[in-house]
C-alpha cells in the first residue's frame, strides 16, 4: 500500500519534535552510528574513490525533493534516431561498502531510511549518502550507469549496466523543474524527460499498470499554530518516477534472464476483492463501465472529489500484500507485480533501501558475463524478510506521525464543527472521515453515509495518545 509523504514545515513545533522523537524511541529506531561505523565512513569518504570507464563530460542532471542531499539518481535523455537513450546513474554504494565491514552490517541492521516529518534516521552515514557518496551537483562520483535505449513509442530495446565516473551539473528541485517546462524555458532533458516520461505512462496504461494519487501531507506552522495541509504531486514527478520505473524493470528481466537476484512482487488481486471494489463502485456512484479494469477506473479519478477519494481509500487493499521474492537457480512462479503489470525489482535508492545494493551488483555481473559475488548470492535467501520487518517497522513509524500531527493540530478546537467526506464505514457503525481543511482523516461516530459530505463535531483530540475522535453533528 502506498505510504503517505510527511513533511513538516515548521519553524519551531517543539511539541511535534518532541512527539515524533518519542515515537522513534518507542519504535527502537537507531540514533548515531556506533564509533566503528562512523570511522569506517570517514575513512573510505576520505580516500575517494575511482572507476576506469569516464562519462563526466555527459550533463547529467538531479530532480528531488528540495534540500535534499541523500541523491541517488541523475538523469541524461538523449534522442537516438527515431527514439531514446536514456542514461540513469546510480550511487555506487557497494563501492564504499565493504561485504560484512562495519558500515555493511550496521546497513543490515537498519535496512532502510526512515522517514519522520521532522528528521530521517538513515541506513548510511551522512558523510557517505549526503557526501561521498551522493550524486551531488559540480562533484565527480562513482556510479551504476544504465543505459536504456527506448523505440519511437518508448518502448525497451538495449539494456547495460556498468560502472563509470559521472558527475551532475545540475540540482533542480520538482517545482523549479515544473516551472521551466510550463515557462518554455527547460532546456532538452528536461523536454526529453516529459516527451519520454508521457510515452511510458501510456505504456503503465496499456499493459494494466495503476498508480494511485496519494497526495503529500504536510504540517505548516501559521502564526504560531499548525496548519495541516495536502500537496498534489506535480507532473513532472511522475515523469521522473517512470524513468526509475524503467530501470526498474530493466533490472528484473536481467535478472529474470540470469536466473537469480530479488524482485519487488504483488500478487493479483482476488476476484473476491474485485467484486468488493466494484460494489463500492456503486455506492459510491463512481462509474465502472463493464469490461473497464480497476487500474482504467483508477485513473480517472478526482482525489479532491469526495466519492472519489473514498473509492480510493477502499482501493488501496488491492496493493497490499507487496513483498520481495529472491531466487538463485530457476525463477519464481510469481515474479510480477500487479500494480506494475510486469516484473519489477527496486533498483535506484541505494542510499536509502537495503535491497537496491544487491540488485544493483547481480545485474552489473549479468552484463558483464561473470559470476555474482558471493557475498551478494549469500545474502538473496535473507533479504525478502529483513526488507519486510524494514517496511513493517516504517509503516508503524508514518500511522504514529501521522496520529500526532493530528492530534497537535486540532488539540485547539475540540467542540468545533468541519465539513467532512465519509472515506470508509464500519459494521459495526461509524466509520472514517476526510476533512477538507484541515487535512486531517480519523474516526467518527454515527450512521455515515459513504462518499457523502456531512458535518462532524471533534469530540477528541488527545495529543499523548496520538488520537483524533469526531462524532456526526
Amino acid at each position: 500500500m502506498p505510504r503517505r509523504h510527511l513533511r513538516l514545515l515548521a519553524k519551531d513545533g517543539a511539541e511535534l519534535r518532541a512527539g515524533f522523537a518519542k515515537i522513534r524511541e518507542e519504535l527502537e529506531l537507531p540514533e548515531e552510528f556506533p564509533p566503528d561505523v562512523q570511522a569506517q565512513a570517514d575513512q573510505v569518504a576520505r580516500n575517494g574513490l575511482h572507476t576506469s570507464y569516464d562519462e563526466v563530460d555527459l550533463p547529467f542532471l538531479t530532480i528531488d525533493p528540495p534540500g535534499s542531499m541523500d541523491l541517488d539518481q541523475a538523469l541524461h535523455i538523449e534522442r537516438r534516431g527515431s527514439g531514446f537513450r536514456v542514461r540513469y546513474a546510480i550511487a555506487d554504494v557497494a563501492t564504499f561498502v565493504r561485504p560484512a565491514g562495519a558500515i555493511d552490517l550496521e546497513a543490515n541492521r537498519r535496512v532502510e531510511t526512515l522517514y519522520s516529518p521532522d528528521t530521517r534516521t538513515p541506513l548510511h552515514p551522512p558523510v557517505l549518502s549526503e557526501g561521498a557518496a551522493s550524486l551531488l551537483p559540480a562533484e565527480v562520483r562513482p556510479a551504476l550507469l544504465w543505459t536504456i535505449d527506448l523505440d519511437s513509442g518508448g518502448g525497451r530495446t538495449e539494456v547495460e549496466v556498468r560502472r563509470a565516473m559521472v558527475r551532475s551539473t545540475d540540482r533542480l528541485d520538482y517545482a523549479t523543474a515544473q516551472e521551466a517546462l510550463d515557462a518554455g524555458t527547460a532546456d532538452e532533458r528536461l523536454t526529453l524527460l516529459a516527451e519520454v516520461g508521457k510515452l511510458r505512462e501510456q505504456r503503465e496504461v496499456d499493459r494494466g499498470g495503476v498508480s494511485l494519487p496519494i497526495p503529500e501531507q504536510e504540517v505548516v506552522e501559521q502564526n504560531g499554530s499548525f496548519v495541516l495541509a495536502y500537496r498534489v504531486p506535480l507532473p513532472v514527478e511522475g515523469w521522473n518516477a517512470q524513468i526509475s520505473l524503467l530501470t526498474g524493470m530493466a533490472a528484473a528481466g536481467l535478472m529474470l534472464h540470469g536466473e537469480i537476484g530479488v524482485l519487488r512482487t504483488l500478487p493479483t488481486a482476488p476476484p473476491e476483492e474485485i467484486r468488493k471494489l466494484r460494489r463500492a463502485a456503486g455506492v459510491l456512484g463512481v462509474e465502472w463501465p463493464d469490461g473497464t479494469s480497476y487500474a482504467e477506473v483508477i485513473r480517472d479519478l478526482d482525489p479532491t472529489d469526495p466519492k472519489h477519494l473514498a473509492f480510493l481509500e477502499d482501493a488501496t487493499a488491492l496493493l497490499r500484500g507487496a513483498g520481495y521474492t529472491a531466487f538463485d537457480g530457476g525463477v519464481p512462479d510469481q515474479a510480477t507485480h500487479a500494480a506494475v503489470a510486469a516484473e519489477y525489482a527496486h533498483a535506484t535508492a541505494p542510499l536509502r533501501r537495503l535491497v537496491d545494493r544487491y540488485v544493483g551488483e547481480v545485474c552489473l555481473s549479468l552484463c558483464a558475463g561473470s559470476d555474482v559475488p558471493g557475498w551478494v548470492r549469500e545474502a538473496l535467501p535473507g533479504l525478502p524478510q529483513r526488507m519486510a520487518e524494514s517496511d513493517r517497522r516504517a509503516g508503524a513509524l508514518e500511522r504514529e506521525c501521522v496520529a500526532l500531527m493530528e492530534a497537535v493540530v486540532l488539540s485547539p478546537s475540540v467542540g468545533e464543527v468541519f465539513e467532512a467526506a465519509v472515506v470508509d464505514v464500519h459494521d459495526k457503525g461509524g466509520g472514517i472521515v476526510q476533512l477538507s481543511d484541515p487535512a486531517v482523516r480519523g474516526e467518527c461516530e454515527g450512521e455515515l453515509p459513504l462518499g457523502e459530505r456531512v458535518r462532524v463535531r471533534l469530540e477528541e483530540a488527545d495529543v499523548s495518545r496520538r488520537r483524533v475522535r469526531f462524532a456526526l453533528a
